[in-house]
């Protein structure tokens, strides 16, 4: 039992480490040699945890190979662009001035209601208001409207408002965030004269937000029941 929960100590943090190289991505947005190595690295962890025989290093030297390998395949797929098209693949417009590539849906076994789904998640439910959709190497699908059914914007309306910038959590469950106060431009005396002025301390505070302006959210902490 004991070697068992030393080997997960170990092996955990480099499949951590492993994941992390290959870049912070949902597996939905992986790419086809970055899924496999994923796949792969899992199922070798697996084995020195379900076999106690096993040397732990047998399954940590195949990992760190497939780890090596995928930043190589990565830097390759990074500088070639032919090396990226035949790992990859490119994308692949399905839809054109709101008339659908059947031809190209089958080439790609994309389903109608593959499709439809995708556009719905993207507020779209006429098929007639693209202007152009395209199929991502990672099989997601990015959709451009026409400009007759694209939402109005403040360019369309010739207004100019004033630059904002968005507010920054400054205090989050009462520990106070530097990245945040740095990107507000907020001094730790600007934000004791904010708690001052509510009658809280920091450990009071849930959330705290705020912009070069000042407060823009402030939730106390709920009393512990």
């Amino acid at each position: 039992m004991l070697t068992g929960f030393l080997r997960v100590l170990i092996l955990y943090p480099i499949v951590i480490f492993g994941i992390r190289l290959m870049g912070k991505r949902q597996i939905g947005e992986l790419q086809p040699t970055e899924l496999v190595v994923t796949i792969l690295i899992s199922n070798i962890a697996t084995l020195p945890l379900e076999d106690q025989n096993l040397p732990l290093l047998m399954g940590i030297m195949p990992m760190l190979v497939l780890i090596c390998f995928e930043v190589i395949m990565s830097w390759g797929v990074l500088h070639s662009r032919r090396m990226r098209h035949l790992l990859a693949g490119a994308p692949q417009v399905i839809i054109r001035d709101g008339k659908i590539d059947q031809k190209k849906l089958t080439e790609l076994r994309f389903s109608l209601d593959d499709l439809m789904t995708a556009l719905r998640s993207l507020g779209i439910f006429d098929v007639t208001e693209v202007q152009l959709a395209i199929v991502e190497t990672n099989g997601q699908v990015s959709a451009y409207q026409k400009a007759d059914a694209r939402n109005v914007t403040c360019g369309n309306l010739h207004l100019h408002p004033p630059a904002d910038t968005p507010p920054e959590v400054l205090i989050a469950d009462g520990c106070i965030s530097r990245d945040g106060m740095t990107a507000a431009g907020c001094t730790d005396r600007q934000l004791q004269d904010m708690l001052r002025k509510n009658c809280l301390t920091q450990e009071q505070v849930f959330l705290l937000t705020a912009d070069r302006s000042g407060i823009r959210c402030l939730i106390r902490k709920e009393a512990a029941s």
